[in-house]
């Protein structure tokens, strides 16, 4: 089973997002998807309630699982579990969280708030005992980026400046509002629509394909 936990202590990140787009991109690979829902405000199950509740279209299965309330038990046969982890997490409870996953994407909005909760969050990730001794492996998203700003810049510099891997830039776009309402994913909408966005997805979907993803 593919294990992978999107994870930020600060809130609004864009962790939900990234957490149902990555959970459809496989269901639509015709992959038994689990999404589990660590978050108290359950966003991604209220995601996948709005994607089950469409009458005018049957989109690929996903499994949701409200790890919030009760210990998830995932199936036996699922592929790929998804993991939308909590805000203001740290310490302990961080540490517990971590022994779920072998693979932790953080993602990092372009401000200034945002780069200093996402510098002390990444410091203490590197301390926690399966990150630092690569029993679960991590990379960073600089998420809802304009392009061409110069809080931008300031992002790529900080993001350079880590020793883990940079692996995706996604925009600030109106398509994740849109999928958001309808319960999908950018990966089930018209291609023509969501071109630019599916583009940016391609290194995050190629890095978590390959090995550098995984412990060793």
């Amino acid at each position: 089973m593919r294990k992978i936990m999107i994870l930020n202590a600060k809130g609004g990140c864009g962790k939900s997002t990234i957490a149902t787009n990555l959970a459809s991109y496989y269901a639509v690979e015709n992959k038994k998807v689990v999404l589990a829902d660590f978050d108290p405000q359950l966003s991604s199950l209220g995601w996948l309630d709005a994607r089950n509740k469409d009458p005018n279209w049957e989109y690929p299965e996903i499994t949701g699982l409200d790890a919030a309330n009760k210990t998830p038990t995932v199936p036996n046969d699922t592929d790929i579990l998804v993991m939308d982890a909590p805000a203001r997490i740290h310490g302990k409870e961080m540490s517990n969280l971590l022994r779920r996953t072998e693979t932790l994407l953080v993602p990092v909005l372009p401000s200034p708030v945002d780069i200093r909760a996402a510098t002390k969050f990444i410091h203490q990730l590197m301390l926690t005992g399966r990150v630092s001794s690569k029993q679960s492996r991590i990379a960073v998203i600089a998420n809802r980026v304009k392009e061409n700003t110069l809080i931008y810049q300031t992002l790529l510099t900080f993001l350079n400046s880590l020793r883990i891997p940079v692996i995706a830039c996604l925009r600030d776009s109106q398509n994740y509002i849109r999928a958001a309402e309808k319960g999908v994913g950018i990966f089930e909408m018209a291609p023509s629509a969501v071109y630019t966005d599916l583009e940016q997805w391609e290194p995050l979907l190629k890095w978590l394909k390959g090995r550098a993803s995984r412990p060793k």
